[in-house]
C-alpha cells in the first residue's frame, strides 16, 4: 500500500506489516480488517491484555516469563496466552538458557495508536 498514512499492524509469523490507515480516514478493506481483528481478538482476553501490559511496561521493554507469570492463572495457561499473543504478531520471544524473554513486537504500540487516532 502506498498510502503514506498506512499503519503497521502485525500478521501471524511476521513481526509487522503495512496495514491500515486511521479508522476515521477511510473504511478498512477485508484484508485490513482481518489483520486488525487478529490483534484486537488477541487483546480481547483480560489475562492476555494484562500479560501484554506487563511486558510493554516492564523495565527495558522486555520481561522474563518468570517475572510475568503471577496473573492469577496456572503456568500452562500463561504459556497458552503468550502463544496467542505471539501468533497475533504482538510479541516476540527469545530463549536465554532456561528462561524465555518476551518483548512487544516492533512498532505494535505505535500502529495500534495510529489505527485508533482520528486523522487530521
Amino acid at each position: 500500500m502506498s498510502n503514506s498514512s498506512a499503519v503497521v499492524l502485525p500478521l501471524v509469523d511476521q513481526a509487522v506489516a503495512p496495514c491500515c490507515p486511521p479508522l476515521t480516514e477511510r473504511p478498512l478493506d477485508a484484508d485490513e480488517a482481518e489483520r486488525a481483528a487478529r490483534m484486537f481478538k488477541a487483546l480481547g482476553d483480560p489475562v492476555r491484555l494484562r500479560l501484554f501490559s506487563l511486558i510493554a511496561s516492564h523495565e527495558g521493554g522486555e520481561a522474563c516469563v518468570c517475572d510475568i507469570s503471577d496473573v492469577g492463572v496456572s503456568q500452562p495457561t500463561v504459556s497458552h496466552h503468550l502463544k496467542k499473543l505471539k501468533e497475533a504478531g504482538l510479541l516476540t520471544s527469545e530463549r536465554r538458557g532456561t528462561w524465555v524473554y518476551y518483548r512487544v513486537a516492533p512498532s505494535v504500540l505505535a500502529a495500534m495508536g495510529k489505527l485508533l487516532t482520528a486523522s487530521a
